[in-house]
C-alpha cells in the first residue's frame, strides 16, 4: 500500500509539494493537469514537466486523476471515435512517463454533487454536505451555488467553460437513459482497454457521487452490481475500479465493506479513496463529510482498511477529502491539514493490521 495525496499543480493549488512531502507516510502525489480540455491529447512535455516537478520534491507520480472523458463519448455521438483515439494517445503518453493508474468517471454533466460546500460542524470546522432537500430543482442554481463557494479555485468536474452552457448539456443528454449510457460506456472500454493492456496502465473508474440518479441523469457506477458489470464487460485487469468509500457508501443500501473486500480480492482495485461520512437525521441519504476517524462518522474505517488488508490490497490510496480546520482556506475538500491527519490515521490503521498479522504468524 502506498499513501498519496491529490495535488492540482503549482498553478492551481495553494498547497506546495514541499508541504505534502512533510506529511508522514505520504510517498506520492495523485496528479492532474487542469487546463487541458476533455477530449484533447495530453502533451508529453506537460506530463514530463509535471513528473519532474513532483519527483524533485521527493515524491512519486504513479496515479493521474482525472483524464476527463468528452461528453460526445458518453452521449454516443458519431464524433466519439475521434475523442477515443485522442484518449488512447493520452494513455500511451502517460505510460511513457511511468503512470500506472488513471482514475476517471463516467457521470453525465456533473462529476459529483453536494448541496453545501461550506457546511459548518459543531467544532467550527467546515466541510461538504449533501442534503437532498437543499438541492434545487433547477440545475443552474446548484452550479451558481458551487461557483460562489469554490474558494476561488476551479473544482474538478465543475470547470466553468464546460458548465457555462448547462442547458445545452442537458439537451444533449435527453435521449441517454441508463441503458444507453451503459452501452456507450461499454463501447469506450472495449476501445481503450487493449491500449491499456499494451502499455501497462489500469483504468480505474470512480463510483458515481451520489450513487443514484439526479436531475433525471442516469447513473451506471452506483452499486456492487454495476461494478461487477464493468469488470465483466471487458474482463481485464486493466479495467479496474477506484473504490471511493465515501461515494459508494452514500447509498446506505451499499455494503461498502463487502464491496471493498470482493473487488480487492478480484484484483480490481488499484486505487482507493478512503473517507468517512456522517449520515444526518434529516433524510436517509443526507450526510456530511466527516473527519476520517471512525467515531466521527457512520463508517468503520478500521473495518474498511481490514477488508483491504485481508484481501491483499497493494495499490495506491489517498485520504480523499478533508475539512477546513485551524483557519485554513482553499479549495473545498482539499485543504492540507485535515487530509494530513487523515493520511496519518489511515497509515496507523494499516501499521496495526500489519503488525497484528505478523504476531499471528509467529504464534
Amino acid at each position: 500500500m502506498e499513501m498519496t495525496m491529490r495535488w492540482f499543480g503549482s498553478n492551481a493549488d495553494k498547497i506546495k509539494l514541499s508541504e505534502i512531502a512533510q506529511v508522514p507516510g505520504v510517498k506520492g502525489v495523485v496528479g492532474m493537469i487542469m487546463d487541458i480540455p476533455a477530449g484533447e491529447i495530453w502533451p508529453k512535455e506537460r506530463i514530463k514537466s509535471l513528473k519532474e516537478e513532483i519527483e524533485a520534491a521527493g515524491l512519486s507520480l504513479k496515479v493521474i486523476e482525472s483524464v476527463n472523458i468528452h461528453d460526445d463519448i458518453k452521449i454516443g455521438l458519431p464524433t466519439r471515435d475521434k475523442y477515443i483515439e485522442n484518449y488512447k494517445q493520452t494513455i500511451r503518453n502517460l505510460a511513457e512517463f511511468g503512470i500506472e493508474v488513471i482514475c476517471y468517471n463516467f457521470m453525465p454533466v456533473f462529476d459529483w454533487l453536494k448541496s453545501d460546500l461550506d457546511y459548518h460542524l459543531s467544532d467550527n470546522s467546515q466541510t461538504m454536505a449533501f442534503i437532498a432537500g437543499d438541492i434545487p430543482a433547477n440545475p443552474q442554481e446548484i452550479i451558481d451555488r458551487v461557483q460562489a463557494a469554490d474558494g476561488g479555485f476551479s473544482l474538478p468536474g465543475w470547470e466553468p467553460e464546460r458548465l457555462s452552457e448547462v442547458r445545452g448539456l442537458f439537451e444533449a443528454y435527453k435521449n441517454v437513459d441508463e441503458h444507453k449510457l451503459r452501452e456507450n460506456f461499454a463501447y469506450f472500454l472495449k476501445a481503450i482497454i487493449p491500449t491499456c493492456e499494451e502499455v501497462g496502465i489500469k483504468m480505474a473508474v470512480h463510483p458515481d457521487d451520489p450513487p443514484y440518479p439526479m436531475f433525471g441523469l442516469p447513473r451506471v457506477v452506483k452499486n456492487r452490481e454495476d461494478l461487477d458489470w464493468i469488470c465483466n464487460v471487458v474482463d481485464s485487469q486493466s479495467n479496474a475500479i477506484t473504490l471511493c468509500t465515501g461515494s459508494i457508501a452514500e447509498d446506505p443500501a451499499n455494503n461498502v465493506y463487502e464491496i471493498m473486500a470482493e473487488f480487492v480480492k478480484r484484483d480490481r482495485i488499484p486505487f482507493a479513496h478512503v473517507r468517512n461520512i456522517k449520515f444526518l437525521p434529516s433524510g436517509e441519504k443526507d450526510f456530511y463529510e466527516a473527519p476520517h476517524m471512525s467515531e466521527y462518522g457512520s463508517l468503520d474505517m478500521y473495518k474498511i482498511m481490514k477488508a483491504m488488508y485481508d484481501n491483499g490490497f497493494d495499490g495506491y490510496i489517498r485520504p480523499d477529502h478533508g475539512r477546513m480546520i485551524w483557519g485554513e482556506t482553499g479549495r473545498p475538500g482539499y485543504g492540507l491539514y485535515d487530509r494530513a491527519l487523515g493520511a496519518s490515521y489511515l497509515n496507523g490503521l494499516w501499521e496495526a493490521l500489519e503488525k497484528t498479522n505478523q504476531k499471528i504468524k509467529m504464534i
